[in-house]
């Protein structure tokens, strides 16, 4: 009796793929949130760990002897005496630090390396045509370095799918609204909002965020429509982005933009307010023919940009070699073939591929931000070294474009 009913019932309808896409975003989106307010309740914000003396020093660029002595004489701000002594310091408190050492002007240097009038913000756009290869990893600890030397530095991100501003503590379909991204800045109707409202803070003191997330796609479809329907003295698109960042120049020294994985007109507007790109790449065959197919159709479209008159001139362009693994004969070949092609344009370290940095992630976190107890030394300390080796390279191209030797 069962088959003769199953036999009269109209066939069940197939589920549309749109539905069933929204229903695994959905869910996945509730489970991503629980474990967020898992991790961070409610009520609580990501804070920044505390440093030891011997990373305060680090930090500032003085000897830990001399710290200690600052300490002991009552010069500076207090740090925290925990078990056997051991000193620590809040970020802010090497804020505060470097403040008093660069005030008190002991010895011919700087302890504040913010720019100077003459010397002009620094905006470095991180791109790559394919994902994987490290790109907002790259420009989170970028930024994040960057910070803890003390310049000040606006984070953008200008990938839809907002990963950089998730490590920063903000979830993209939770804690971004309407208008609450660079698109708030940049759109074409009458709504457009001043940057600077836009700008939030991080818990890094010093590093402050544009946060991302899906709406940004609403530049990729209407800017189209604005090229179609220009009119004369209107803007281009390419000078929107620009513009957003011009008008808080004088807050900041450095500006990160993580970029998305594609060349939209997101990216190319990226590319025409940089004053310096940075190209990441996965030392693999098939991600450096991808690499060779960006670049082809970047140099193209940046050519018809330049004739439109869009600002093509770089301080600085350099590729940073991504997830290296030293003992991969196949990778090293590849880095070899890069730098016979590229030359000094690779930077010298290679980010390399880091259980300790993928670790770091699974809490939102990026190595900057954890202790070196939560891994083998050995580990952590190799992947430090490397991040260190390759953000002061770049810190380095900065204040060379300024003319700091």
């Amino acid at each position: 009796m069962a088959s003769a009913l199953q036999t009269q019932l109209p066939p069940r309808p197939p589920t549309a793929i749109h539905d069933l896409i929204a229903k695994d975003a959905h869910e996945l989106s509730a489970k991503l949130q629980a474990h967020r307010l898992k991790l961070f309740p409610p009520e609580a914000r990501k804070t920044l760990r505390r440093f030891s003396s011997g990373e305060a020093a680090k930090l500032i660029g003085i000897n830990d002897g001399y710290l200690r002595q600052l300490s002991l004489d009552g010069k500076g701000p207090a740090p925290e005496i925990g078990p056997a002594g051991r000193r620590s310091y809040t970020f802010e408190n090497i804020q505060e630090l470097r403040g008093f050492l660069e005030e008190s002007g002991k010895q011919a240097r700087r302890y504040v390396p913010h720019r100077n009038a003459d010397e002009h913000l620094q905006v470095i756009s991180v791109v790559n045509f394919k994902g994987g290869s490290g790109k907002t990893t790259t420009a989170a600890h970028l930024a994040q370095y960057l910070a803890l030397h003390g310049y000040r530095v606006l984070a953008i991100d200008l990938d839809p799918q907002a990963s950089l501003s998730a490590l920063h503590g903000y979830q993209p379909e939770f804690d971004i609204g309407e208008g609450e991204t660079l698109y708030g800045a940049i759109r074409y109707d009458g709504e457009r909002r001043d940057l600077k409202d836009i700008i939030r803070k991080t818990y890094f003191p010093g590093l402050d965020i544009v946060p991302g997330n899906i709406e940004l796609m609403e530049f990729e479809h209407e800017s189209p429509r604005a090229l179609a329907e220009k009119r004369p003295g209107d803007e281009l698109f390419f000078a929107r982005v620009a513009q957003a960042i011009a008008s808080v120049k004088d807050d900041y020294d450095v500006v990160i933009i993580d970029c998305p994985p594609q060349l939209g007109f997101l990216t190319l507007s990226a590319l025409c307010a940089a004053t310096a790109v940075l190209i990441t790449v996965h030392p693999q065959m098939l991600d450096l023919m991808s690499m060779c197919q960006f670049l082809l159709m970047t140099s193209d479209l940046l050519e018809v940009v330049a004739r439109a008159g869009g600002n093509m001139e770089y301080d600085w362009m350099r590729y940073l070699v991504t997830r290296f693994e030293a003992g991969d004969g196949p990778q090293t070949q590849m880095v070899a073939f890069m730098r016979s092609m590229f030359g000094d344009r690779v930077l010298t370290t290679p980010m390399l591929k880091s259980t300790a940095i993928s670790d770091a992630g699974i809490t939102k976190q990026t190595l900057y931000e954890v202790s070196r107890e939560q891994f083998t030394r050995a580990t952590y300390d190799r992947a430090m070294e490397a991040l260190n080796a390759v953000n002061g390279e770049i810190e380095a191209l900065i204040t060379n474009s300024w003319g700091r030797s």
